[in-house]
């Protein structure tokens, strides 16, 4: 049995790295953790280098990457990175020193390589190792927080022996990740310290924060495997949001579906000591509500109104996407905001409307299939994530081997679990299936980003300037690449959830897909408490909270968005009844 989650109750280490899932709470929690250390006279030192904080929100000011002393509470001083500027900058101070002196080509291959979220998370690492070796920081705090810890992939990259400073103009590879490492030949004695210290289980608590559903509870179980791998074993276990109080059919659905999936959490979590935090109905910005977060629930509904007098249906999409006769759709959005769900549901909407349709999927679990039986003008397939990287690692390792060193393929082997990596290696078997599927409308669960598709571009132009062929873009994925860029042919479907990070995410990807030229059109806002009827407490304030950020999907898409409500009953009852549509 968990216990509610109590920083007073709790003996707790000097360095607190909270990590999980964009949406889950990480930064909420950081903030009333910090502070209540504070207001019991310890002093404490709170930093975010989450893309995707609104650390400024919360405590009403402006911030910096220094430190703020926060007046009304004399013990807290809190930092916020913009790793989105560390890294741009990060990246100008690699590839600068190469302007007019290499090709054109070779200068966009660099500066891609050196644009993704990998690279991101070096720079953000980059800035926040000083809080963890800086012996005055050391000694002047009791506690140091990090909203946002790193992965065992980035922590693993930091590790690797050879000569950073001359992989990125070694490198074969192509679509590579590892680009970051270039030029921190001089700081790895500081991140060798600030490995040590992570490790240190007397120093370091890692604190992987989750919902009690299961995709966020799976990905704190894949964060918990990796880092333990690297020696991070002092770990923790909060899971936020869990619904109290029970009282219509709406929050009694809620909560059957929340205690399944805690009944079913994976196994490498359950040794892990294992708090909860109540669903809370407001928003956590101001002090008030900071200092409350895990204290009580406040109830205080706000009337907000909604921007449009008229709300889309999916039904209002599928009819765009059907008589625009788009052939290549895609669901994009961070896990967990439910892209297969939307994306079985346009499926069958357009075979529905007389639409040869291919849906395919990466879903691990291969759960389309109890989504949907297949049928009339349907066809479904799934692509195994792990076979298809087995299959791309296998084929760059080989080609790596010929000409590499031992030392050099543990940079390869590394960058073959990124985040990047992996979407090409999926989106290759994605372009395969759209090739073959010329007379068919194909919808595909989970788009690659705009940085993977101008990696994808930038490396087939590199590999023909040099004549290399390591990692080589297969004809099909040259082929699909302008098909994407063709706004008459593809179309995506960007779904979020009425949540300020879900929200926050969707933006960034939404300006990466402009950046590799491929517009989207639509938005879908899903599992939606607004638009379900619950006369629950909590669940009418939280819906109520919804607003905001449905007027801010408004503003963002034009208009050109969907609500869809929040659902209990099984998926594939709920499409296959065209409650969805």
């Amino acid at each position: 049995m968990s216990k509610l989650f109590n920083p007073k109750e709790i003996e707790l280490t000097k360095y607190l790295f909270f990590t999980g899932k964009g949406g889950v709470g990480k930064t909420s929690t950081a903030c009333a953790t910090a502070m209540l250390l504070a207001d019991q006279e310890k002093k404490v030192m709170l930093v975010s280098t989450d893309p995707a904080s609104n650390l400024q929100d919360v405590f009403n000011r402006e911030l910096n990457n220094k430190g703020v002393r926060i007046e009304e509470v004399p013990n807290l001083m809190v930092a916020n990175f913009n790793p989105i500027d560390a890294a741009n900058e990060y990246k100008e101070s690699v590839v600068g020193p190469y302007r007019g002196k290499l090709p054109e080509v070779v200068i966009k291959n660099m500066e891609e390589q050196l644009s993704g979220s990998c690279t991101v998370e070096i720079a953000a690492f980059n800035e926040f190792t000083n809080f963890i070796t800086d012996e005055n920081i050391q000694r002047e705090f009791d506690h140091i927080i990090f909203d946002t810890a790193p992965t065992g992939h980035t922590l693993r990259m930091l590790q690797l022996p050879s000569a950073w400073s001359n992989f990125i103009s070694e490198s074969n590879h192509g679509a590579s990740c590892l680009g970051q490492l270039a030029g921190l030949e001089d700081k790895k004695e500081v991140y060798k310290d600030a490995v040590k210290t992570l490790s240190d289980g007397k120093l370091t608590t890692l604190i992987l924060v989750s919902r009690p559903e299961l995709t966020p509870l799976i990905e704190a179980e894949r964060a918990s495997r990796e880092l333990k791998e690297i020696g991070v074993n002092n770990q923790m276990l909060i899971i936020n949001g869990i619904l109290k109080k029970v009282d219509d059919a709406l929050s009694n659905s809620i909560y059957e579906k929340q205690q399944k999936a805690i009944k079913n959490i994976p196994a490498e979590l359950k040794d892990l000591k294992t708090y909860e935090i109540p669903l809370r109905p407001y928003n956590i910005t101001g002090l008030d509500n900071v200092r409350a977060f895990l204290v009580e629930d406040k109830i205080k509904l706000s009337n907000q109104e909604l921007k449009a007098d008229n709300i889309l249906a999916l039904k209002d999409i599928i009819d765009d996407l059907y008589t625009s006769d788009k052939k290549v759709i895609f669901t994009m959005g961070k896990g967990g905001v439910g892209k297969t769900t939307i994306a079985a549901a346009i499926a069958l909407g357009l075979a529905e409307k007389g639409k040869k349709v291919h849906l395919t999927t990466t879903d691990p679990a291969a759960h389309l299939k109890f989504v949907l039986d297949g049928g009339e003008g349907l066809t479904l397939s799934n692509i195994d994530e792990k076979k298809e990287l087995e299959r791309y690692r296998e084929e760059v390792l080989s080609k790596a081997r010929e000409t590499m060193t031992e030392e050099d393929i543990e940079y390869i082997e590394e960058d073959l679990r990124s985040p990047c990596t992996q979407e090409i290696a999926v989106f290759r078997a994605f372009a395969e299936i759209v090739e073959r599927s010329e007379d068919e409308v194909v919808v595909i669960d989970t788009a690659p980003t705009g940085h993977t598709l101008l990696l994808l571009d930038s490396t087939e132009s590199y590999n023909k300037e040099i004549s290399r062929s390591q990692g080589d873009t297969p004809e099909a994925v040259k082929k699909l690449l302008p098909k994407l860029r063709d706004s008459s042919k593809t179309e995506v479907v960007i779904v979020t959830l009425a949540e300020p990070t879900p929200v926050y995410e969707a933006m960034r990807l939404e300006e990466d897909l402009s950046r590799a030229g491929i517009s989207s059109k639509w938005w879908a806002v899903n599992s939606s408490l607004y638009a379900a009827n619950t006369t629950n407490d909590i669940l009418r304030v939280k819906a109520n909270n919804e607003v905001h950020w449905i007027n801010k999907v408004n503003d963002i898409s034009n208009g050109n968005y969907a609500v869809i409500e929040w659902k209990s009953e099984e998926i594939k009852n709920i499409v296959k009844k065209g409650e969805f549509i």
